[in-house]
């Protein structure tokens, strides 16, 4: 079933196999639509929910054009941090291991934190493809180790994150030493305007692929909502994740400063807690993404790094300890969960001041169920927005009752008393006939 569905686009046979050993059973929308446009050579933006299937939408055609009898960069593939680097690269590996002996595809990463004279001299050959960051890709080619004028296809990963980060200048100074006609193939949650000018820059009427998510999150992940009523937010972190027990979780922060303090304070709890966010040295990064995946960790702490790039398997839980300011990542970070088909928990801790973000993600679809921990269990609470209704109710029998009583002509001792009487009268009296209907 796997070959049929893929023959269609006329791979070369070591990518069927591959396709069929990494276990895809056909092709999902982005690679249905992206495939067939980047084998013809053209250029092409693709916005896509994340867990789409994306990075198989441009690695599989770009390895089917791939000539291994020139030894030379035919392909460079930029991703905004170490760690999606190294991840779009290993899942290059995966699919290159069932290429003929005598037609070897040669893929490198290069990546900051690394020993940059080692690479250098590794750079006699030049690999095919190329994948790294965009700053040590562009300090490989401005010291003449890495040769890109023979690449014909640049791919821009997470454009808006790099985009954030500072490394569009890099891009835009390998992409100035790339071929005239360039096929650049741009990945993007949004289209941010200060990426327009690169874009217009190097495409000339690219394809545009917007993938529309079904709904804004996956449809297998179960969205809890609790309140933190002015308890310690790591308490309830905690609580929860020793009730959830979870396969893998990701706690989510939106600072780094806030990401060390809950890591300590489950770490005093007696969790065995990992940590990621951008002051984590290249080694302590590395060394943590490793033990996560050598999965020594339950749980994981992080910023909003790990929610667009890195790609952590079998995450079962997504505790959000505040919502991001950005509600798109609210997006991201719960796309860490319920990946290829699997379901999964998000559970957000807020405040009353987050009640309009709340709000805001109910109306783009998210369904929330509203949780607390009573007595060691986590209940449902009904609508979280009761007691404020309630007390809405409350205020307008107040106003309706007050406006029925007339202050008098001729005030005497007292008379605030006798009208406060008189409002509190009707306004029992109007209760009665509301619980009547």
């Amino acid at each position: 079933m796997t070959e049929t569905k893929f023959l269609q686009y006329k791979l070369k046979p070591f990518l069927i196999e591959a396709v069929a050993d990494l276990g895809f059973q056909e092709p999902t929308e982005i690679q249905r639509r992206l495939i067939p446009i980047v084998l013809k050579g053209e250029s092409a933006i693709g916005q896509s929910q994340t867990g789409t299937g994306k990075t198989h939408a441009y690695v599989l055609p770009i390895l089917n054009k791939i000539d291994p009898a020139k030894q030379e960069v035919q392909a460079v593939i930029t991703a905004p941090t170490r760690e999606l680097a190294n991840q779009i690269y290993q899942e290059i590996l995966k699919v290159t291991k069932h290429c003929d002996d005598d037609k070897m595809i040669s893929a490198r990463c290069f990546i900051g934190g690394t020993d940059k004279q080692r690479t250098i001299d590794k750079l006699k050959t030049q690999p095919h493809i190329v994948v790294g960051t965009p700053g040590r890709i562009n300090d490989l080619v401005k010291a003449q180790a890495l040769v890109v004028y023979t690449a014909s296809t640049l791919v821009i990963d997470e454009a808006d994150l790099m985009l954030d980060m500072g490394f569009i200048e890099d891009v835009d100074q390998v992409a100035a030493r790339m071929p005239e006609k360039l096929q650049m193939l741009v990945f993007s949650a949004t289209i941010p305007e200060k990426l327009k000018p690169l874009l217009k820059k190097y495409m000339e009427n690219p394809a545009y692929i917007h993938i529309e998510p079904k709904q804004i999150a996956a449809e297998n992940i179960a969205h809890y909502v609790i309140p933190a009523r002015h308890r310690s937010k790591i308490e309830i972190a905690f609580q929860s994740l020793q009730l959830f027990n979870p396969y893998l979780a990701i706690v989510f922060t939106n600072t780094k400063k806030m990401a060390d303090k809950v890591a300590d304070g489950l770490l005093e709890k007696g969790l065995k807690v990992g940590r990621i966010h951008g002051d984590l040295s290249p080694r302590e990064r590395k060394k943590v993404m490793k033990q996560v995946n050598d999965l020594e960790f339950q749980y994981i702490v992080a910023t909003d790094l790990a929610a667009r790039g890195i790609d952590i398997e079998g995450v079962s839980h997504v505790i959000n300890i505040e919502l991001p300011s950005d509600l798109d990542f609210y997006v991201h970070r719960v796309g860490r969960t319920a990946r290829a088909g699997a379901s999964g928990v998000a559970l957000t801790i807020y405040e009353d001041s987050d009640e309009d973000a709340l709000n805001r993600l109910e109306k783009l679809g998210i369904q929330f169920k509203n949780v607390d921990i009573q007595k060691g269990e986590m209940v449902e609470t009904g609508d979280r927005n009761k007691r404020k209704k309630r007390q809405k109710q409350v205020d307008d029998l107040d106003v309706q009752a007050k406006s029925m009583v007339r202050k008098p002509n001729k005030v005497k001792p007292g008379y605030k008393k006798k009208m406060q009487a008189e409002v509190t009268k009707i306004k029992k009296r109007q209760k009665r006939v509301q619980r009547k209907k």
